[in-house]
């Protein structure tokens, strides 16, 4: 029977007594006065008395007017039952028949379910197999024509579980069948699961086979590496001879350290090489991260990074892979990320720029006044910065650095001006050339040709002193040769021999006298020039005759009966100062 028949027998009712007491025509002072509120009650086991006038009349059960009935009792099979393991039987006892047996579970009607069986009558209920949730408060209600009245409540305890559960730790992370704990921190393993009554817990720690712990939790302070491993719980009902166990591997986290990135070794070289960059850390369960230039590295063909993350391998370097570079080690508790590193690419030198000044732009051609001063500046881009080495054309002169400065310009300074940018890690080397042009006011000879004049005279001088030298040394030679050939033939004298020339011509000269007639008293004595050079007929002698002779008072006289003869007087006989003497023409 529902809720539905039992307010249809309620409203029933209430139509009846209605109708009776229309059709009564009782006095006035024998009729009864209803209550303005007809259902103002009073409480008794939640059956409630209204009031006509105040006097008790019947019993009422919500809202409804009963005759007098029996207040029914159920009776149980077993008030505590285990789950799905026993079935449990309630008997609603009435005294009174002809009446509607209700059954309510938890204060409200019992929802009937494949689990359950009830009798005919209705005064049997039976729940086959227990389960958790028929755990509960139980009534039945006994209804008849005019009213119903319920029983006292009944108590199904049912006793279950524990539940399969698992092992939850409060401060880690799971990771697959492991949880991971950083190291020092506190850890907590707990047990949630549901049973009635409560379950008792125990707890094996690593290989212990003694339980540590009867409480739900457990809690490790300070965890260290030494806590690491599988911890067990076993959970047991005594009430229904369950027992479960879950068990849980504890991984420590090392608290993470800095890592550091092993540099390479070797000279980068741009577009040359490649270089490998390794993340060096001691943790090896840790994860790596790369970052370039504080953004999370993405890997491509460029730059790609091994299976584990340890190792960077960048393909073709370029200028701009100088980074800088991190890595990070972490887990789900730390991180910790290495010092940036910078690498050192070598390229260039790039295109080579000549400038007037350091700010202006590339120039080709620099004219530039004469006496004035003049700064050329060769650029290039490089790395390391290049050497550079200035040359002028058809000069052997190299001038290193990046300046040229000529203080004070010349004719001398115009030309072609050649700049060399070279790297000596790169090996290679750009040129670039400007053409300096000086002008201002030309003088009539040029230094050039100044200079070419004054070598000129030199030399001149010096040939000139040179073929003296040389003439000199040849006439000297020739004389001592016609002097060893041709000896002195000296002219013959009465009292004298002719003798050869026996001294030297180194003695020459001696005054020469014509030969004179015999003077009366003092002989005059006629000076004579030397001998032609034309006539042949003396040596020549390194000096020239004086021009003036003094008279010799040895002078012979000549005979006077010969005033004249063919031969010349020797002026000094004695001496042999004539080479040769030819006769007088």
């Amino acid at each position: 029977m529902g809720l539905a028949d039992l307010w249809g027998h309620h409203w029933v009712g209430i139509l009846l007594a209605a109708s009776l007491l229309t059709m009564w025509s009782l006095p006035a002072a024998a009729q009864l006065t209803l209550d303005t509120n007809p259902f103002t009650t009073t409480q008794g086991e939640k059956d409630a008395v209204p009031s006509m006038s105040g006097t008790p009349w019947a019993t009422q059960t919500h809202g409804r007017f009963i005759g007098l009935l029996a207040k029914p009792t159920i009776s149980i099979s077993q008030n505590t039952a285990t789950e799905q393991m026993e079935q449990v039987t309630f008997y609603c006892y009435t005294k009174d028949a002809n009446v509607t047996i209700q059954w309510f579970f938890k204060d409200v009607p019992l929802v009937f379910h494949e689990r359950m069986q009830l009798s005919t009558d209705g005064k049997n209920l039976t729940i086959l197999t227990v389960q958790r949730e028929d755990s509960g408060i139980y009534k039945c209600e006994a209804q008849g024509f005019l009213h119903v009245h319920r029983s006292d409540p009944t108590f199904l305890t049912v006793n279950y579980g524990p539940d399969p559960f698992e092992i939850k730790l409060e401060s880690g992370i799971s990771s697959g069948e492991v949880v991971e704990v950083i190291e020092g921190s506190t850890v907590t393993l707990s047990v949630d699961t549901r049973s009635h009554p409560p379950p008792d817990y125990s707890w094996f720690l690593l290989n212990n086979s003694l339980p540590s712990s009867s409480m739900r939790t457990f809690t490790i302070q300070a965890v260290s590496k030494e806590h690491e491993g599988m911890y067990r719980c076993l959970v047991s009902n005594i009430a229904t001879h369950l027992l479960r166990l879950s068990a849980l591997e504890v991984r420590v986290l090392e608290m993470l350290t800095e890592p550091h990135i092993v540099p390479p070794t070797l000279n980068l070289v741009e577009n040359a090489s490649s270089v490998t960059l390794t993340c060096q850390t001691s943790h090896k369960e840790a994860g790596v991260l790369w970052f370039l230039r504080g953004q999370a590295l993405l890997p491509n063909k460029h730059l790609v990074l091994s299976a584990n993350n340890r190792s960077l391998v960048i393909h073709g370097l370029r200028r701009d892979d100088t980074g800088p570079y991190e890595c990070e080690v972490w887990n789900w508790g730390s991180r910790a990320r290495s010092k940036a590193v910078r690498l050192t690419i070598s390229y260039g030198p790039d295109q080579v720029d000549i400038t007037r000044g350091a700010a202006s732009g590339a120039v080709s051609t620099v004219k530039a006044e004469l006496n004035s001063s003049l700064t050329l500046y060769c650029q290039a881009e490089s790395q390391p910065g290049a050497e550079f080495q200035w040359t002028l054309e058809h000069s052997t002169t190299v001038y290193m650095g990046q300046q040229l400065i000529i203080g004070t310009l010349t004719w001398e300074h115009q030309g072609v001006y050649n700049c060399m940018a070279s790297n000596p890690l790169t090996q290679l080397a750009r040129s670039a050339s400007v053409l300096v042009t000086v002008v201002g006011p030309r003088s009539s000879l040029s230094a050039r040709v100044i200079v070419g004049i004054a070598l000129g005279i030199l030399i001149f001088i010096a040939l000139t002193a040179g073929l003296g030298y040389f003439l000199y040394n040849r006439n000297a030679k020739r004389f001592s040769r016609k002097k060893a050939e041709d000896p002195v033939q000296e002219a013959a004298t009465p009292s004298s021999a002719e003798e050869p020339c026996a001294e030297s011509c180194s003695n020459w000269p001696k005054a020469m006298y014509a030969n004179l007639p015999e003077p009366q008293g003092q002989v005059g004595v006629k000076e004579k020039d030397p001998p032609s050079t034309a006539s042949g007929y003396y040596c020549h002698g390194p000096r020239k005759p004086s021009s003036t002779v003094a008279l010799d008072p040895l002078v012979p006289t000549l005979p006077k009966g010969n005033t004249e003869s063919d031969y010349e007087v020797l002026v000094n006989p004695e001496q042999n100062i004539y080479c040769q003497i030819n006769p007088s023409v």
